[in-house]
């Protein structure tokens, strides 16, 4: 099993990086509808109808957002974890996105999938908001 770790700067307030993550509106917006999602404890989720889904385990509103995820293809009886930590600074914001338990043949697949298909696009949707 490894971790996957990436960091992004996105010019946006934590609020509007926050609403990104856990507003099924601007999920759609930056490309993973249709999506269920809500910023509480216990929700199951799903993204890209169904193509990811999870539960949330921990969440502090605008700082920090804890995840069970499964995706078609990993092992099912088993989540990985996804960690958002978010951070205001300067103007910015600083997103860390932390992924733990990732079967070592998926990494590359995930790796590429975060930046291309995940946090890119909502990095991109957000700085031409």
């Amino acid at each position: 099993m490894v971790t996957i770790k990436q960091t992004y700067e996105i010019k946006s307030t934590v609020e509007e990086v926050w609403k990104a993550l856990v507003d099924p509106e601007y999920i759609e917006k930056w490309g993973a509808g249709p999506a269920k999602m809500d910023d509480k404890v216990g929700t199951e989720f799903s993204l890209w109808d169904g193509e990811i889904w999870g539960k949330n385990l921990e969440i502090v509103p605008n700082k920090k957002l804890v995840q069970d995820w499964w995706s078609k293809g990993e092992i099912k009886d088993k989540p990985s974890k996804v960690t958002f930590n978010l951070a205001e600074e300067d103007g910015k914001v600083k997103l860390e996105l932390i992924q733990t338990g990732v079967p070592d043949k998926y990494e590359k697949d995930l790796d590429d999938g975060w930046r291309d298909f995940y946090l890119t696009p909502l990095k991109n949707f957000l700085e031409s908001k």
